[in-house]
């Protein structure tokens, strides 16, 4: 299943799975509820939602059989970590990552999980 780029210019949003950090930045949990896993629409996940440069997306998962790579968008195409060193790959469970204006690429990078949907790609205005 392929999860598109969006492209978000909008400056309002409401949602359940949104709560305000600072004046100006909202916190998402990735995946709301179901966090960051296996199974999960994160295309729909992503509908309708505003990201603007400071706001934060927190991934919550089981580091166990999970992480979070931030990758190029040929790593995002591709399903691959790579170049190493490119960005962070987070292993913590819990991490909350701060959004720059640009389009940011996250993936699983546990074999097989970016293939079976376990990628987000937000365009942050």
């Amino acid at each position: 299943m392929a999860v598109p780029v969006l492209n978000f210019q909008t400056s309002s949003s409401s949602s359940t799975s949104t709560t305000p950090r600072t004046a100006g930045a909202t916190t998402y949990l990735v995946g709301d509820a179901a966090g960051w896993t296996r199974n999960v629409d994160y295309g729909g996940w992503l509908a309708g939602k505003t990201f603007r440069a400071g706001d934060v997306l927190v991934f919550k998962y089981n580091s166990t059989f999970h992480d979070v790579a931030w990758v190029s968008k040929g790593g995002y195409k591709k399903c691959t970590v790579s170049p190493k060193g490119f960005a962070p790959v987070y292993r913590n469970g819990y991490d909350a990552v701060t959004l720059p204006r640009g389009t940011h690429y996250f993936i699983c990078g546990v074999p097989g999980h970016c293939s079976a949907g376990m990628k987000l790609a937000v365009t942050v205005y």
